[in-house]
C-alpha cells in the first residue's frame, strides 16, 4: 500500500516528499518501527509523540504522520500533516488492516461493570453455535480459540485493527469487544464500524481521568452515537442512564430490565451459589450464575443473539451450559463448608451487587467476610466509598492493598478508612499483605461462611512500585483451603 492510499479517505493539511512510497507497516510506538514503516506522532495524555521521531526515522521510518511539520524535513521521507493525528490514527490502521469490520460482524459492549462478562459468554456461545468468533476483552484476547495476551480493555488503534484484521484474515465471522470510556475519547475505535452496542450500566469510575462523572458519562453515550443506520443498540433500562445512552442514535434500540417494562425481561425464581432458575421471556432456565447483576449481564446476552438472528430457545440452551468468566463471582469451596467469592469489583456499586447477592444466598445463616483495597495511581474519591460499602454490607472487613502501583499502600488505606466513623474504624482489620488479608479471613471465617475476595479478580500480578509481582486470589484461597 503506498502513503497515498494510505490517506486517500481522509483529509490531511498538507504532504511535503512522495506520497507514491510503499508503506510496509503503521505504529504509534517507536519502539516497534521498521523498514519503510509509517510513524504516527500522537499528543497523548503523558507523552508528545513527535518526541519520538527522530527514533522512527533511525529505525528505518519513511513516512511520519503528524499535527507539526519540521523545521527541515528529511530527504526521502514524507511528512502528512493533519490538525489532530489522535482522530486520524483509528481510520488510517482501519484502511492499512483492510477495513476489517466490513469483513466480519462486531459487536461493542460498554459500561462500568459487567463488559467482560457480556462480551466473553457472546464469544463462548457462539462458537457453540459453530461460528469463528474473535474476543476483545480485559481478561485476553482471542482469535478463535487461540488466547492473544492482554493488557487493557481496548487497544490502541493500531494493535486494535491488527488484531480484527488477524481476526477477518482467519475466518472470524464475528467479534465481540469490550468499549472503555477511554477508547471513545481517544478514537482508539475510530474507523471501525459497528454491528451493534450494548449498555450495562453506569456508575462513578475512572474520573482520575474523565474529571467528572457527565464526561464519563458523555463518553459512554459517544459510543452509540457513532452506531450506524442497520446496527442495533441494546440498553439496560433498568439503569438511570440507560435511555440517555440511546437518544441519539440510528441504530435500532432495544432494552432489556428486570424491575422495569423492557423489550427482554428476566426474574429470580430460586437462587443459591451454585446457581439461579430463571424465567426469561415467559421460558424457564437454570444458569451456574448468582445475583441480580449477573440477571442483568445475561439477559444482555440473550437479547444481543435474539437481535442477531439466533432462536431464542437455542440461545437459553446455550446459557444454560456457560459458566461464570474467571474472577467474576467465582466460588471456591473449602471442605470445612466456608465459600471464598473471587471477584473482580473494584467500584462502590460493584461491591454492592457482590454483597447484595452474597447477602440475600445466605439469609442471615452464615456470616460475610470481605477483603478488599483500591487500586493505586487511580481514582481517589471512590476508596472512602468502597470501605464505605463494605463495611455496611458485609459482617467483618478487613481491608488491604490492591494494586498500589506508584502509591504507599498505607495511604491508600487510610483513604479508605476515612471514609468511616470512629465506631466503625474499630471493627475493621486493616492488613496491608494481601496474602496475610486472605488467610486471616479464610482461617477465621466458619463452616456456612462466605468469604469475598474483591477487587482483583483474573489479575494474576500485583504492581508495587511499578513493578509487576505474581499474585493471584485463587492460588493464595484454594492453599488457605488446602485444596489443588
Amino acid at each position: 500500500m503506498t502513503i497515498k492510499q494510505l490517506i486517500e479517505e481522509t483529509k490531511p493539511l498538507r504532504i511535503v516528499g512522495n506520497d507514491n512510497l510503499e508503506v510496509t507497516g503503521i505504529e504509534i510506538d517507536s519502539r516497534r518501527i521498521g523498514p519503510g514503516n509509517a510513524f504516527i506522532a500522537m499528543k497523548g495524555t503523558q507523552v508528545d509523540g513527535h518526541q519520538f521521531i527522530p527514533k522512527a526515522l533511525e529505525l528505518g521510518a519513511t513516512c511520519i504522520i503528524c499535527e507539526t511539520l519540521p523545521a527541515e524535513p528529511q530527504e526521502g521521507v514524507t511528512f502528512v500533516q493533519y490538525e489532530s493525528t489522535e482522530s486520524i490514527a483509528g481510520a488510517l490502521a482501519t484502511h492499512f488492516y483492510g477495513d476489517p469490520t466490513k469483513r466480519m460482524k462486531l459487536i461493542g459492549v460498554t459500561g462500568t461493570n459487567g463488559k467482560t462478562t457480556i462480551a466473553t459468554l457472546l464469544y463462548t456461545m457462539f462458537r457453540q453455535f459453530g461460528y469463528k468468533v474473535g474476543l476483545c476483552s480485559t481478561v485476553c484476547n482471542y482469535i478463535d480459540g487461540r488466547p492473544i495476551p492482554t493488557e487493557c480493555t481496548t487497544p490502541d488503534p493500531i494493535t486494535l485493527n491488527r488484531l480484527l484484521g488477524q481476526m477477518a484474515d482467519e475466518g472470524c465471522q464475528y467479534a465481540f469487544m469490550e468499549v472503555s470510556s477511554h477508547a471513545v475519547v481517544q478514537h482508539r475505535i475510530g474507523g471501525l464500524t459497528f454491528a451493534g452496542g450494548l449498555f450495562t450500566n453506569l456508575t462513578r469510575d475512572h474520573l482520575d481521568y474523565h474529571k467528572t462523572f457527565e464526561a464519563y458519562r458523555d463518553a459512554k453515550k459517544g459510543f452509540f452515537d457513532m452506531l450506524p443506520q442497520g446496527a442495533f443498540a441494546i440498553t439496560n433500562a433498568d439503569d438511570k442512564n440507560g435511555m440517555f445512552m440511546v437518544q441519539n442514535t440510528q441504530a435500532t434500540v432495544r432494552t432489556y430490565a428486570q424491575r422495569t417494562s423492557a423489550d427482554f425481561k428476566a426474574r429470580i425464581l430460586e437462587e443459591g451459589f451454585e446457581g439461579m432458575n430463571l424465567n426469561i421471556d415467559g421460558r424457564e432456565v437454570f444458569v451456574q450464575f448468582v445475583g441480580r447483576f449477573n440477571v442483568s449481564n445475561l439477559l444482555a446476552v440473550y437479547g444481543a443473539a435474539v437481535m442477531m438472528g439466533k432462536d431464542p430457545e437455542e440461545v437459553l440452551i446455550a446459557l444454560s451450559t456457560m459458566k461464570p468468566v474467571n474472577g467474576r463471582f467465582e466460588a471456591i469451596r473449602s471442605r470445612e463448608g466456608v465459600t471464598a467469592i473471587v471477584d473482580y469489583a473494584h467500584t462502590p456499586d460493584a461491591l454492592v451487587n457482590v454483597l447484595s447477592t452474597i447477602n440475600e444466598v445466605l439469609q442471615k445463616k452464615g456470616q460475610c467476610w470481605t477483603v478488599c483495597g483500591a487500586g493505586g495511581n487511580r481514582d481517589k474519591g471512590k476508596r472512602p466509598l468502597m470501605a464505605q460499602e463494605a463495611v455496611r454490607n458485609s459482617d467483618r472487613v478487613i481491608i488491604t492493598s490492591d494494586n498500589p502501583r506508584f502509591e504507599e499502600p498505607q495511604d491508600i488505606i487510610n483513604d479508605m478508612l476515612a471514609g468511616l466513623t470512629d465506631e466503625e474504624r474499630r471493627t475493621v482489620l486493616t492488613i496491608v499483605d494481601r496474602r496475610e488479608a486472605i488467610r486471616t479471613a479464610c482461617m477465621l471465617a466458619k463452616p456456612g461462611d462466605v468469604v469475598l475476595v474483591a477487587g482483583k479478580g483474573h489479575e494474576d500480578y500485583q504492581i508495587i512500585q511499578g513493578v509487576k509481582h505474581h499474585f493471584d486470589d485463587h492460588e493464595v484461597i484454594r492453599e488457605c483451603f488446602g485444596i489443588s
